[in-house]
């Protein structure tokens, strides 16, 4: 992020912008010269998140009780001395930054088809040199800070000018992030989260004043020289003739310097030494090569420029200011709008506001094996309920024809290569008595309307004749079921042992601490428990979209993550479940929740029956593992355990090869040497293109 090799110029070769400090004595000098006032740091979680994760299990679809103590302990060390924060999150991706945002989804792919192939390789977790963040750390992140009564916003254009308006217009303490537009936006001072102590609320702070006067430059030229070096904006290959002719004139190159930071000192000099005596801004138009990129630079320059700031290199081009993607807005209704709005900014809803006012989502990468055929993308697993989700959303926005407006997605998974978004029509949710409108859903203070939001919410999942039996449940075990449900719908490789382990970790979660989570010890890393456990986390987003779009029929506290999965107890339960082990020893003995567990399996179990669903049992445990756990703990593994309802749900292709029954299921052919691979149809649908949801008839 930022200003191509800035950080790495600052760090090694002009030190002198690196100031240690210590944030305590900061906000104490600071109350000093403003009595009364509270010391404020707005904080650019989106670039903190690496470094708040540090539990140390993150392959296995994430540690969120620890993750949440976390989080705690980091805003107690800013509460105890004084400081508030204020913490801003990325609420959407600009269309001048689509280009670097897909750039590094496809590059994070490359990354996480390593961690796979390590995980098969050496069943454990990779370190922390392949460390890539749990799924849904953003979006669960928001949610927890605000849990914690902390003041969190989403932002309506790219976060990083968010905070630094926001710190210059607030008077703050600081900025806190990782990210070298801070050292070019003219703004409140900028602390490093990488460099941090939070014992001791020391870190390093990054003078751009210092960074000038090394350079040579003026507070106004740092824009110039950001879209000169290359950033999110300016694409680093647009001027890279330029740069080279800057190079080639620099008289001072230091054989001992690399090459990027000659390049930068190259061009600063060519700043000073050349356009600060000449035309200016005429020259700088006659000397770089843009053509049509002319407004691309410029728009890169002015996005540096907060509220009353000007620049004197800004070009003169006519609708600078008109956005390159005309706005549309999907939402007829101005009321509704604004409360979706607001209920962004908030961060008390999540992708609500988007839909609604341009129609463009995203969803970033997850851990899943491009390899492994029986596990389709969660993106396009969740595919259907979201396009229910869209036509509750737009239903009111229909066109002369009844149709509601395409929904343009940019989800990330193994074999889509981005390069447009795709075109996803929403399709009808069935309720009876009709779709109630957003207004109803969303402003109507009446009684009988929060049954109508819970019901609507079930029908985004196909699940409204499940009503009875899920209201009955308390508000997580019933959103447990409705994802467990929906998943058994949608994926035939799913066993009966995937269901009794989710089930389990649920219920055993609730008995234990963070650090009794943290002590948890596995044997064995399973590859493709990790997957489950981010389809898993990816699934609790879809029903936070689902509750956000029918008015919180639930607490949002109710589908958070720490509520009902723990990466690695469940990676635990999943190994016991598929070795064998019996319901009792899944639940660690508790008779309480022995009891619950057959009353959720009942339940799931049952809305699968009725819906043709046969749920079948296939162990994947290998005999290795049998055979080490047998010795560990003697002959209690000697007996023989079934699963609960084996009887009810038998596999009838047992001792035959295993073979999914559905849209998602691992259909191959052979080849003439008799080495198995995918049908080309099967590829499409893998990929999306014959993408077929499997709904209850």
């Amino acid at each position: 992020m930022g200003v191509r090799g800035l950080h790495g110029f600052v760090a090694n070769a002009c030190p002198s912008v690196c100031t240690v400090v210590s944030l305590k004595e900061m906000a104490e000098e600071y109350q000093i010269h403003q009595p009364g006032c509270t010391p404020v740091i707005v904080v650019d979680a989106m670039c903190c998140l690496r470094h708040w994760y540090t539990p140390e299990s993150w392959v296995c679809g994430g540690q969120w009780l620890e993750y949440l103590s976390v989080l705690e302990d980091f805003i107690k060390a800013f509460t105890t001395a004084g400081i508030k924060l204020v913490f801003f999150f990325d609420g959407v991706v600009e269309q001048k930054k689509r280009h670097e945002w897909v750039k590094r989804r496809l590059r994070n792919n490359k990354e996480i088809s390593r961690i796979f192939q390590f995980m098969k390789t050496h069943r454990k977790q990779p370190g922390r040199d392949m460390f890539f963040i749990p799924s849904g750390l953003a979006t669960f992140t928001r949610f927890a800070l605000k849990s914690l009564g902390q003041e969190t916003i989403c932002s309506l254009q790219e976060a990083d000018y968010e905070v630094a308006s926001y710190g210059l217009q607030n008077n703050c303490l600081g900025i806190l992030g990782e990210d070298t537009d801070y050292l070019i936006f003219n703004t409140c001072p900028y602390f490093s989260i990488s460099k941090l102590h939070l014992d001791r609320l020391v870190t390093v702070m990054f003078s751009r004043e210092s960074l000038c006067r090394s350079l040579g430059l003026n507070i106004t030229d740092l824009p110039l020289l950001a879209c000169l070096l290359g950033n999110d904006t300016v694409p680093e290959g647009m001027l890279e003739s330029f740069r080279q002719k800057c190079l080639s004139g620099y008289s001072s190159a230091k054989q001992n310097n690399d090459r990027r930071t000659n390049t930068i000192l190259a061009v600063a000099d060519y700043i000073t030494r050349v356009l600060h005596l000449q035309q200016g801004v005429k020259d700088l138009e006659e000397m770089l090569p843009l053509g049509q990129n002319k407004t691309v630079f410029c728009r890169g320059m002015a996005s540096y420029l907060l509220p009353g700031q000007q620049s004197p290199w800004l070009l003169r081009i006519p609708n600078l200011e008109t956005s390159d993607k005309q706005e549309v807005i999907m939402c007829s209704d101005p009321e509704i709008l604004q409360v979706a709005k607001e209920q962004h900014v908030q961060a008390e809803s999540y992708l609500v506001y988007n839909i609604l006012s341009s129609g463009e989502i995203e969803c970033s990468n997850t851990l899943e094996d491009e390899f492994d055929p029986e596990l389709p993308g969660q993106a396009l697993i969740f595919r259907p309920a979201r396009q229910h989700i869209y036509s509750l959303l737009l239903e009111d926005s229909k066109d002369t024809c009844r149709s509601c407006p395409i929904v343009k997605e940019w989800f990330v998974y193994f074999g889509n290569q981005l390069k447009q978004p795709e075109l996803v029509q929403p399709i009808k949710l069935d309720i009876p008595g009709g779709i109630p409108s957003l207004r109803t859903l969303w402003l109507s203070q009446d009684a009988e309307v929060q049954a109508q939001r819970y019901n609507t919410f079930l029908a985004c999942f196909h699940l409204w004749n499940e009503r009875e039996e899920l209201q009955a449940l308390e508000n997580s075990l019933a959103a447990l079921c409705c994802l467990l449900i929906y998943l058994l719908w949608q994926v035939d490789t799913f066993s009966l042992e995937d269901l009794n382990a989710f089930i389990a970790q649920t219920l055993c979660l609730r008995g234990k601490s963070a650090t009794q989570l943290s002590g948890l010890q596995l044997t064995h890393v399973d590859s493709r428990a990790v997957q489950l456990g981010s389809l898993f986390i990816r699934g609790l987003t879809t029903l936070i979209l689902a509750n956000s779009a029918c008015g919180f029929p639930f607490r949002m506290d109710d589908l958070m993550a720490w509520k009902m999965f723990d990466g690695k107890l469940f990676q635990q339960k999943y190994q016991q479940s598929h070795r064998g082990c019996c319901v009792e020893e899944l639940l660690e003995g508790n008779k309480y929740w022995l009891t619950e567990f057959q009353n959720l399996k009942s339940l799931i179990c049952k809305a699968c029956m009725k819906n043709n669903r046969a749920l079948q049992s296939q162990q994947r445990g290998n005999e290795f593992i049998r055979e080490s756990e047998s010795r560990r703990w003697g002959s209690s593994f000697q007996r023989s355990h079934q699963p609960l309802f084996s009887s009810l749900f038998h596999n009838p292709n047992q001792g035959h090869q295993w073979r999914g029954l559905g849209p998602y299921s691992s259909r191959f052919e052979t080849g003439p040497s008799g080495r198995r691979y995918r049908s080309e149809e099967q590829s499409q649908k893998r990929r999306g293109f014959q993408h077929t949801p499997r709904w209850p008839r």
